[in-house]
């Protein structure tokens, strides 16, 4: 997928989220293996070192991979995001971070904003963008940027399928990415029938037919698995297309609620505010 600004980003990553620093190398190495080039992380993992750990000894060049990290809400405010962007650098072992996202929309995210820009004229990352940002606060920004965001990372699965939201990231030219695209198998969604007798048509598992789904949505995924064997099914995605009447069938899974939490509720805010 082509972002805004023109940088290629590859559909399908490996996301590290709640992967331990002490298996998170060895999940990468694994992941790098079986062909992953797009690896998510961020500041709040405690693994940004880990992922830099497996890069480097994978001995494949650094182009070669797409590398995500996210600043975090205690790290917002313009002088603490830019420290934090150069601590994630040292930590990844990188020059530069393919694309940087502000984790959370809590917080000073405009003065942390600020410092992505910088960042972003200076090299250290060839694109910035948010992350569980609903279309107020994405919009919000949008126009009071000088750097667009091009990417906007948030819960994303059949359940919960975003479409009023993908429609305005469409709008401003921000490309759609899902974190837990398998809804962490809530709602027994690995036992779902429907998408068990689509994926037997294709020879294909639930997990593949939900990745596929989302793709063929335009939309960015990462699978976590610290299981190398269903990486390589994660993986195994791009040789087969799910038809009209398969993917209108799944739209109709969209409950249209969080199978997690609100950002916008006073709940979910007072529950951030309790992490930081």
């Amino acid at each position: 997928m082509k972002l805004s600004n023109g940088v290629e980003i590859p559909v399908l990553g490996y996301g590290v989220y709640q992967v331990t620093p002490t298996e998170c190398e060895r999940c990468v190495s694994d992941a790098i293996s079986v062909g992953y080039r797009h690896i998510d992380t961020a500041q709040a993992y405690y693994n940004e070192e880990n992922v830099g750990n497996a890069i480097k000894k994978s001995g494949i060049h650094r182009d070669e991979f797409f590398i995500t990290t996210k600043v975090w809400i205690s790290n917002y405010g313009e002088e603490n995001a830019a420290k934090s962007i150069d601590e994630s650098l040292r930590k990844l072992q990188v020059d530069y971070i393919d694309l940087m996202l502000l984790h959370q929309p809590f917080g000073d995210y405009y003065g942390a904003w600020r410092a992505l820009e910088k960042a972003y004229h200076e090299g250290k990352i060839r694109a910035i963008g948010i992350s569980n940002f609903y279309p107020d606060r994405m919009i919000d920004l949008y126009h009071f940027s000088e750097v667009k965001p091009m990417v906007n990372q948030i819960e994303t699965h059949p359940f919960f399928q975003r479409g009023y939201e993908h429609k305005y990231m469409e709008k401003y030219h921000i490309a759609h990415e899902s974190w837990g695209p398998f809804a962490e198998g809530r709602n027994n969604l690995f036992n779902n029938a429907m998408l068990k007798s689509i994926g037997e048509k294709y020879g294909k598992t639930v997990g593949q037919v939900v990745l596929r789904f989302l793709i063929q949505s335009d939309v960015v995924v990462f699978p976590k698995s610290t299981h190398k064997e269903r990486m390589q099914e994660n993986f195994d995605i791009f040789d087969f297309q799910l038809s009209a009447d398969d993917m209108a069938a799944i739209r109709k899974m969209d409950t249209g609620k969080s199978a997690f939490f609100d950002h916008r509720t006073a709940e979910t805010t007072e529950l951030f505010m309790s992490w930081i």
